[in-house]
């Protein structure tokens, strides 16, 4: 039986599923106001700087994973057009509502499939870009998520992925006061939920560096992976490209 980390805890690979859907079935109602809170609205500007590195073309084919409440999703299918497609994809049920409802509010129709990053259900080489923001520190096997992401896309295709990472070190004491004393704190205020949010910055902590998740990327089957640091390290964007 193996391990893994649940934030600072270790849990069996088994288990962690089943807590991480817990945390987000929990804080699902208030993800897009406490993105806003938690990161002074920055999200925004991450999640655009990400779509516009993908550069995202009429008839092209997306697959957004762990895409929550389906910010990305909604940038990629305006420029995909009719000939595209973009698949909403999310582990989590309640994240995934909320997602597909909030698109059909906009008049927006997207596929929307309930799915396991570990173990896509689409066609090897089906896709030009796959992304995934703030969702792939949750995932129990990072490396077998990573493969099945290069699986599914075309040979040349791209592979976004948006996540917090290592900040600059002269910033590392404010980063962890704010993650761990003020951050539970406004969780508990607006979510009702203040141990969801620990979770949530100590899974930052325990996530793979830059460096690391590069090399992580380049073993699955990506030739070429740039990373950007955005807000001195704070979030990283890799964009991989498969080999």
């Amino acid at each position: 039986m193996s391990e893994t980390h649940f934030g600072f805890d270790t849990v069996d690979d088994s288990a962690k599923a089943a807590r991480v859907r817990g945390v987000f079935d929990s804080v699902a109602p208030k993800y897009d106001v406490m993105n806003d809170l938690m990161s002074l609205g920055l999200h925004r500007a991450w999640k655009a700087y990400t779509v516009a590195v993908a550069n995202v073309r009429p008839g092209d084919k997306v697959l957004d994973l762990a895409g929550g409440t389906g910010d990305l999703a909604r940038a990629f299918a305006g420029p995909a057009g009719e000939a595209g497609v973009v698949v909403h994809t999310d582990i989590n049920e309640a994240m995934l509502r909320q997602g597909r409802d909030r698109l059909l509010d906009e008049g927006l129709v997207l596929p929307t499939v309930l799915c396991d990053a570990e173990t896509l259900p689409f066609a090897s080489g089906a896709f030009d870009l796959v992304s995934v923001a703030f969702g792939l520190r949750n995932m129990t096997h990072k490396d077998k998520a990573l493969a099945e992401m290069a699986r599914v896309l075309k040979t040349g295709g791209r592979l976004l992925v948006l996540e917090f990472s290592k900040v600059a070190a002269p910033l590392e004491k404010a980063y962890d006061w704010y993650s761990f004393k003020v951050l539970p704190r406004i969780g508990q205020l607006v979510a009702g939920d203040g141990a969801s949010y620990r979770y949530l910055a100590e899974s930052i902590r325990v996530h793979p560096d830059q460096a690391t998740l590069k090399a992580m990327m380049k073993s699955a089957g990506f030739a070429h992976v740039d990373v950007h640091n955005l807000a001195a390290g704070v979030v990283a964007l890799h964009v991989g490209i498969k080999c």
